[in-house]
């Protein structure tokens, strides 16, 4: 059992025997095919404790990933102890407060924080990997292919009850994964949004990054840019790209930014409506319908508007 094993791995790292009191502490939502705990005892600080399966292949990617992030100076939970044979890594504890957390503020209370978040990305451009760091395979038309699929399983068919065979068989789609998969030089996160972002001592620290691989920034930026937890307003969005023009001298190419909002959020419906209808999680629930917005903001006035009409109109 995953708690059974974090338990034991953490009497290990502690150096202490059954008898000693531990407790084990639920804290993370939706982190597919893991489990992860906050473990606390008398007299050592709290650290967090994950337990991982193989239901995803980019779960064994954590520790090194974690290493790799630390050494190029990136805000990642130190590594405290590795038990690979039981699939548990112990980490440092970077509290609960996310930028989700925060939203109740004012966008300008957030402004530093949005910063502190977009300096990581801009930081991930200058990181270097040697040559013999395995990767999770790049961000290539494929995989936005795979994005697309999930979206036209998750949502179209099993939440929305539509047949997707026309979508599957529609060009733009295709087209839209060829254009983006061309050019994947950059390291993204690949799931840059408010859960994934913890506020520590005042600047952002990233968590859930072992889908670490190449691929286009943008995707991370509009995955901050257009969070559906967060909803952010169209000034709210402006401000985003003002602040990252600030940040790397460059804004992203509009239609290029907006291609990949979309195929960010196509991927974002399929996760939410995989986790409602799936696990049974009725949290994500309003988020299908902020997300659905979104990508209908997106694709207006694109090949894609026409084929998504009818998904669209399903929403109401």
């Amino acid at each position: 059992m995953p708690t059974d094993a974090i338990l034991s791995t953490a009497r290990q790292f502690l150096g202490v025997d059954p008898t000693v009191s531990i407790t084990l502490e639920p804290i993370k939502r939706g982190a597919s095919g893991r489990t992860v705990l906050r473990v606390k005892t008398k007299g050592h600080e709290p650290f967090i404790g994950i337990h991982w399966t193989d239901e995803r292949e980019d779960n064994e990617q954590y520790i090194p990933v974690g290493h790799f992030l630390k050494k190029c100076r990136l805000r990642v939970p130190g590594i405290l102890h590795e038990n690979p044979k039981r699939h548990v890594v112990l980490v440092e504890d970077l509290g609960d407060v996310d930028l989700l957390s925060l939203r109740s503020r004012s966008f300008d209370e957030r402004m530093p924080l949005y910063r502190s978040a977009l300096e990581q990305v801009d930081r991930l451009f200058y990181a270097k990997p040697d040559k013999d760091f395995v990767l999770m395979p790049p961000f290539e038309a494929a995989l936005y292919r795979w994005e697309q699929g999930y979206f036209f399983e998750f949502l179209v068919e099993d939440h929305l009850g539509l047949n997707a065979e026309a979508l599957r068989k529609n060009p733009a789609f295709g087209e839209l994964a060829e254009r983006l998969g061309k050019v994947s030089r950059h390291l993204v996160h690949r799931d840059f949004q408010s859960q994934n972002l913890l506020v520590k001592d005042g600047q952002v620290w990233l968590i859930d990054f072992q889908g670490l691989r190449r691929g286009r920034q943008e995707y991370d930026i509009a995955s901050l840019v257009f969070d559906p937890y967060l909803d952010h307003t169209p000034a709210e969005r402006a401000m985003l790209l003002g602040l990252w023009e600030e940040i790397s001298d460059e804004q992203p190419e509009p239609r290029l930014f907006h291609e990949c909002a979309a195929q960010r959020l196509m991927q974002a419906l399929g996760a939410y409506s995989n986790i409602v209808h799936n696990r049974g999680d009725e949290w994500y629930r309003p988020h299908i319908a902020t997300a659905a917005r979104l990508l209908q903001e997106v694709t207006a006035g694109t090949p894609l508007e026409a084929p998504l009409a009818p998904v669209f109109a399903a929403m109401h």
